[in-house]
């Protein structure tokens, strides 16, 4: 039933310029268009992806659909004709001075105009409406019946209307509405051939009661609607307590709130880091399989050496981390749906403001902890222009899924056997980054972006059981995504690491040479372990290896070649910048090559220091050879706990992501670079002067 899907975005305006942006959409056949608009936490989606057969996911809070997404459905809409069906972001009024609303009144006006072509006024317009407050949502109706374009009314939710014994009266309120008026229970598929047909039959609405003329008196009105054809059941004693209402006194309460909060986030990332554990070995050992098997079957040159020390050494040491991401995706799409995180958003408002962000903030600053740009993307949401950039600001702050890698390299090196301890340093690094991200939101909100708070309004959905074939297929998405950006981004760096690494080749150093001559005089077939030799000196008799000779060899030659590559070459250039902390040219040369992205470090340490273990083969782990990494002194160590922990408080606040850089860019409008460049600026500052006072404490 389903084409392929067009989204047209309709963007947000610029931070300090309220001007809308039109991107792309391709030539369009004539169609008939049906528009789908709603309240947020109607179902509109879920109802938009049983009608297109897709499964895009939307948030169980306002503000994070702003985009019209469109997509060709099959004849059936429309007495045989194709149609575009667009799904529209969630709104409580078309006339609001709101991104959202901006967008819909573009579509409903038809000058949508993607590559300079409109879409066109929609020829049906679906107003999806929950049955479990219907008298509100029925003031979107008004707001729609007024533009005069055919219409259909789609009632959803009525399982939950039914336990809460709301009867809703179809045919009396598709007679008072003077429109079609279908009832649907979108999440099971109840109801939506009725959508179908209905929509065959739209036409424009004639309601029973004159629609007012001001919009402050559309209430009435909607009321009016509502009691036609809405009963609510009577209580026996008073105003009966809903369940939400009960459960809401807990979690929205100062005290119980916050202490609920922090059981629910800590329980999330306990699970974590709980479940990960076995599916991350089982990555480890595959990868090391693989290395062993390419090393064992393919002849030695350039092209195994790549293959083994480049692209399975730095895809595979990144590709380790994937389960903990699922895991987070998945959890975090479980909450969403519950309706939970509106609830959140609510409680953080108390803690936020203080710094001059609004409670709106809690989603993008969440979602940031998967990965900046959806969250940077979900602050079109927040209406306030001074705060929505604030939030864009700061919200690379939050640990998102690029830094596990780095976190769990760094507390496994600084607390090997202490599993409590480096669980302890992970916590750290999310309230390090959380703490450092409201801070310099306060300063922003006092200097460059000085004003009034907007107050927050949010309607609470209510609570539901959450899906998990959705939250699996949100995960999938996502986890597709890292892929994606492992077999391109990470893949690109970490051959272009090793390539930097491996020319111009250097002469092998004269230890060496003399090390292979022993060897082949002692062993020339290659076959003897150990070999008995006299020593002159003492006259005793010792055991030599020359197959340890060889290893030796190995290591010097890497170690030399490694110091004068391209390689060697930049990361001494550099290396005089970052002395204050001790750190090696090894791990300038990470460092550098992980502004790209973070999680860059991780395969670069893998082509870099574990690279130069060329005697073991698949049989230590990059945390093993890090550990017993030296600088080219041969004794020094190179992960000391000073470097270690500066590194890490590095990694917390650093900007190292080009991707971020630039959708901060494109969302904040013309001259957008300059807040990018602020951004970069600004974090990678504070970065080092974090890092420079842990290596000074810890020295």
């Amino acid at each position: 039933m389903s084409e392929k899907v067009v989204q047209l975005e309709v963007s947000a305006p610029p931070a300090d310029a309220p001007q809308s942006e039109r991107e792309a959409h391709p030539g369009r056949a004539p169609v008939v268009r049906i528009a789908l608009l709603g309240n947020p936490n109607t179902g509109k989606t879920t109802l938009f992806n049983r009608i297109s057969g897709l499964r895009h996911k939307t948030s169980n809070f306002p503000g994070t659909t702003l985009e019209a997404r469109v997509v060709r459905v099959k004849a059936g809409v429309e007495g045989g004709r194709d149609g575009d069906l667009i799904d529209l972001p969630g709104i409580y009024s078309i006339e609001l001075d709101q991104l959202e609303s901006r967008v819909c009144r573009e579509v409903l006006a038809g000058t949508a105009a993607p590559q300079g072509e409109p879409l066109g006024v929609p020829e049906v317009v679906v107003v999806v409406v929950d049955a479990t407050n219907l008298g509100r949502n029925l003031m979107l109706v008004g707001e729609v019946m007024r533009r005069r374009l055919p219409m259909v009314v789609v009632v959803n939710m009525l399982d939950l209307a039914a336990r809460q014994q709301l009867a809703v009266d179809l045919a009396a309120l598709g007679q008072a509405l003077g429109c079609e008026v279908v009832g649907t229970n979108a999440r099971s598929g109840e109801g939506i051939d009725d959508v179908r047909r209905a929509i065959r039959r739209a036409r424009i609405a004639t309601p029973a009661l004159p629609l007012p003329t001001e919009l402050d008196t559309l209430r009435a009105w909607a009321d009016q609607m509502y009691l036609k054809g809405a009963r609510e059941p009577e209580p026996l004693f008073g105003l009966k307590e809903s369940f939400s209402d009960r459960v809401d006194k807990v979690l929205l309460h100062p005290v119980s709130g916050l202490l609920a909060f922090a059981l629910i986030m800590g329980g999330l990332f306990w699970t974590i880091f709980s479940l990960a554990k076995f599916p991350m070995d089982w990555i480890i050992e595959g990868f090391d399989l693989l290395s062993s098997f390419i090393t064992a079957h393919l002849p030695e040159g350039i092209l195994t050496d790549l293959l083994s020390n480049g692209v399975v050494a730095g895809v595979g040491s990144t590709l380790v981390f994937l389960p903990q991401i699922c895991l987070l995706f998945f959890l975090i799409s479980l909450l969403e749906d519950t309706g939970y995180l509106a609830r959140a958003s609510f409680l953080m408002d108390r803690l936020l403001r203080p710094f001059g962000l609004p409670g709106n903030a809690f989603v993008p600053l969440l979602s940031s902890h998967a990965c900046a740009l959806p969250g940077i993307l979900a602050t079109r949401g927040i209406p306030d222009l001074k705060q929505r950039l604030t939030t864009i600001l700061v919200a690379p702050f939050m640990t998102c899924s690029a830094r596990l890698p780095v976190y769990v390299l760094l507390t496994s090196l600084l607390f090997a056997d202490r599993p409590a301890m480096a669980a302890l340093a992970f916590v750290g690094c999310y309230a390090l980054g959380m703490i450092a991200g409201v801070l310099s939101a306060l300063v922003a909100r006092r200097t460059i972006l000085r004003g009034p708070a907007r107050p927050m309004a949010m309607e609470l959905p209510s609570y539901k059981r959450p899906s998990v074939r959705t939250a699996a297929m949100t995960t999938i998405d996502r986890a597709w995504v890292f892929l994606k950006n492992a077999g391109t981004v990470i893949l690109a760096i970490s051959v272009l690491m090793w390539w930097l690494g491996e020319y111009p080749k250097a002469e092998p150093p004269k230890q060496a040479v003399e090390l292979r001559e022993r060897a082949a005089a002692l062993d020339p077939e290659g076959t003897v372990d150990h070999v008995m030799l006299v020593d002159p000196a003492s006259g005793r008799r010792v055991e030599v290896s020359p197959p340890a000779m060889r290893a030796e060899a190995d290591h010097l030659e890497s170690i030399n070649q490694k110091t004068h590559s391209f390689m060697g070459r930049i990361g001494r250039t550099v290396q005089p910048v970052f002395s204050p902390m001790d750190w090696d040219w090894r791990v300038c040369i990470g460092v550098m090559a992980s502004f790209a992205a973070r999680e860059v470090f991780v395969a670069t340490m893998s082509v870099v220091v574990a690279g130069e273990d060329n005697d073991d083969v698949g049989d230590r782990s990059l945390i093993d050879s890090m550990r017993t990494a030296t600088r080219d002194d041969g004794r020094t160590p190179i992960f000391t706990p000073k470097v270690c922990w500066s590194l890490l408080v590095f990694y917390v606040l650093a900007m190292q992501c080009l991707a971020t850089l630039a959708l901060t860019a494109r969302e904040t409008g013309a001259g957008g670079w300059k807040w990018a460049l602020l951004q970069f600026g600004w974090m990678s500052a504070l970065a080092y002067l974090a890092a420079f006072i842990t290596a000074t404490v810890v020295g």
